[in-house]
């Protein structure tokens, strides 16, 4: 029965009117009309977007290349200066490659987001769409995540201008104020240095306030040697110039002394001692060696020349020997009977009666 009222309903059903000849051209012609009035339209908007991204795409090319092609003279310019005198005194070549490629894929980075993002607002514009709103909002979220985000950025900040200054790199022994240590690892935001006694600092590049790095440039060793007064100043100084002059001829501390060891005469003259100075410029890191060197041979020279060397705490004087009655007790006072003591504590006897 369902199934027959089913049928019937469908039968009954209206059905669309059959599209006329007339109805149809009519609709052509209006969607043909519709195309001719905004086709032009649309080839503008697409040839300006086309033009946008070509220029943008050729423009951010020329950057990278030009980033690319200033990153390799500076290579150049380090390896020339590394095979002179002064390159000893500067950073190797490898190293300046490695900072050279790390600021350039940081400066290519920046201007390819700054070339592209300028490239995605112009196109944005040629739908005629309305940037203001999108603009606004874009502020209002950047000084929001500035100013929640002001540590990270002063961290980055700080790492790209101390990879651009070269102010330390992997493997230099440097002194960043809160710790102190080997850097094994420079980012953009943390400096990691492990400590002498094996601990890993992890510093943030926007708490550094200042570095001392240990491994540029050169390094200074000094030593100071304490004698008695009595000793001839000529003799002390020519026995430690013999020293300095074996050391500087043998390997490898000729490598590592960047110049003449020098006697800089006398530091302080005390009336138990007198101190003398001695220093050399040597490579960077190698400070400390050099001074247990020198000290080893200066001790070894004046051992054989016979000249004492003094200094530190005093020696405790030796003990006499013991004496056998320095434990025993001092007799005593009232051992005597004819001592005051004795008689003052002996009893008083007794009066004779004198009316007998």
């Amino acid at each position: 029965m369902t199934a027959f009222w089913s049928a019937v309903g469908a039968d009954t059903a209206p059905q669309p009117a059959p599209v006329t000849f007339e109805e149809a051209a009519e609709r052509a012609s209006d969607a043909a009309g519709w195309v001719e009035e905004n086709w032009s339209t649309w080839l503008n908007t697409g040839l300006r977007i086309a033009l946008i991204l070509a220029v943008a795409l050729v423009l951010r090319m020329l950057v990278r290349r030009a980033l690319t092609k200033l990153i390799e003279r500076m290579n150049r310019s380090a390896q020339a200066v590394e095979g002179t005198a002064l390159g000893g005194l500067l950073v190797n070549a490898e190293r300046r490659r490695q900072r050279s490629e790390a600021i350039g894929s940081v400066l290519r980075s920046i201007a390819s987001f700054l070339i592209l993002g300028t490239a995605g607002l112009m196109v944005l514009g040629a739908f005629n769409i309305n940037l203001a709103p999108l603009l606004a909002s874009a502020g209002v979220a950047g000084v929001a995540i500035g100013f929640g985000a002001r540590n990270l950025v002063t961290d980055f900040l700080s790492g790209v201008f101390m990879i651009m200054e070269d102010q330390y790199g992997v493997g230099d022994s440097v002194d960043a104020g809160v710790a102190s240590g080997e850097v094994i690892e420079v980012g953009l935001r943390v400096t990691k240095l492990r400590g002498d006694n094996g601990e890993i600092w992890y510093v943030r590049n926007g708490e550094i306030k200042r570095i001392g790095n240990m491994s540029q440039g050169w390094a200074t060793s000094a030593v100071d040697v304490t004698v008695r007064p009595t000793e001839d100043l000529d003799r002390v100084k020519s026995v430690i110039g013999e020293v300095a002059e074996d050391l500087a001829k043998s390997e490898p501390w000729n490598e590592r002394l960047w110049g003449p060891v020098e006697v800089l005469g006398l530091t302080e003259v005390l009336l138990d001692s007198m101190t003398f100075r001695v220093a050399a410029k040597t490579m960077p890191g190698q400070a400390l060696g050099v001074e247990r060197e020198l000290r080893w041979r200066i001790k070894r020279a004046f051992d054989a020349e016979g000249i004492r060397i003094v200094g530190g705490l005093p020696q405790p004087a030796e003990e006499a020997a013991a004496d056998p009655t320095a434990g025993m007790s001092a007799p005593s006072a009232f051992a005597s009977q004819t001592s005051p003591q004795s008689l003052a504590a002996s009893p008083i006897p007794p009066q004779a009666n004198l009316s007998k």
